[in-house]
């Protein structure tokens, strides 16, 4: 269980800070939630607590785990279907764990392949949101302003 103040990333969505737990009542029950604000586009998400673990909400990285995730975006493009369904639904499969480390890999890969020649409207929009949840989370792991956190993402990737 989380609580007020803590930094947590909602996969899917991305990184917020639970700034509220609230009781709401849908169809007659009455649940817990948490209310994320999320720091990109200044969102709030109301999470239920249930739910949570299921849904893979788990803290945001610490300093080593950041700095392993740059390492990721560092890395050479690894390999994917050639068929870019396939492709889309591999990609889309790890963005949904949650995990940060799948995240960056799917992040470096589809900027790689765009640079190289291309992405449909699909992979594109999958890119874009993929980019935004990795950087929402290193925003809040290292207290940074988007545009530096942005930066940093961009740089590690250009770096091969």
């Amino acid at each position: 269980m989380f609580k007020i103040g803590d930094k947590v990333v909602y996969p899917m969505h991305g990184a917020g800070v639970i700034e509220a737990i609230e009781e709401k009542e849908l169809l007659g029950d009455k649940k817990q939630f948490y209310i994320l604000k999320l720091p990109i586009r200044n969102m709030k998400v109301m999470l239920p607590i249930d739910s949570a673990e299921n849904l893979g909400v788990r803290r945001v990285v610490d300093t080593g785990e950041f700095n392993a995730v740059l390492d990721i975006l560092a890395q050479e493009k690894g390999t994917m279907p050639d068929n870019w369904n396939r492709r889309y639904r591999a990609n889309l499969e790890k963005v949904k764990t949650g995990d940060i480390f799948e995240l960056a890999s799917v992040v470096r890969n589809l900027e790689i392949l765009d640079r190289e020649k291309g992405l449909s409207t699909g992979e594109r929009k999958m890119l874009n949101n993929s980019k935004q949840i990795l950087v929402s989370e290193l925003i809040l792991a290292k207290d940074l302003g988007e545009d530096e956190a942005v930066s940093l993402v961009n740089a590690a990737i250009c770096s091969h």
